[in-house]
């Protein structure tokens, strides 16, 4: 009787499906890391504009004439790219007693990310115009604005 080296080909298919999996679920694993790292990044981003921005434009009394060419140029940012989303605006409101941070072409993850993440230094959260319940009014496309009031 005559005995069998190596593997059938079922087994080595097997094989190769059990490592498609493997490579398959690290990817999406790797994908959720690097959108989780981006979003605090881009959430301390956002903190430390406040901050300067509050610093910068305290001793006039109102927050007028703010805008990121404005910070970028005083160097309270350091480049007029957006942390996350396409856009960004900063602009003053409510009569120069306040400022806000816009961000556009969110995603509906990210939209509710920071809709419904506490942020310390923001006094309201408006999500697509919408000032109550905000991560409720956040699209299934990549069109969301959302804006951080600061006073």
């Amino acid at each position: 009787m005559r005995s069998e080296y190596g593997r059938s080909l079922i087994e080595i298919m097997g094989v190769m499906a059990i490592g498609a999996v493997m490579t398959v679920s690290a990817v999406a694993a790797y994908r959720m890391i690097r959108q989780s790292q981006a979003r605090t990044i881009a959430d301390a981003e956002l903190a430390q504009t406040a901050k300067n921005v509050k610093i910068l434009m305290e001793l006039r009394g109102d927050y007028s004439g703010v805008s990121v060419d404005y910070l970028t140029k005083a160097g309270a940012l350091k480049n007029p790219r957006a942390p996350i989303g396409n856009q960004w605006s900063v602009a003053a409101v409510r009569d120069g007693t306040a400022f806000a941070i816009n961000l556009e072409g969110l995603s509906r993850s990210d939209c509710q990310y920071f809709a419904a993440a506490p942020h310390a230094w923001a006094s309201a959260i408006v999500v697509n115009g919408y000032e109550t319940q905000p991560d409720d009014h956040c699209f299934s496309s990549a069109t969301n604005q959302i804006s951080f009031i600061v006073e």
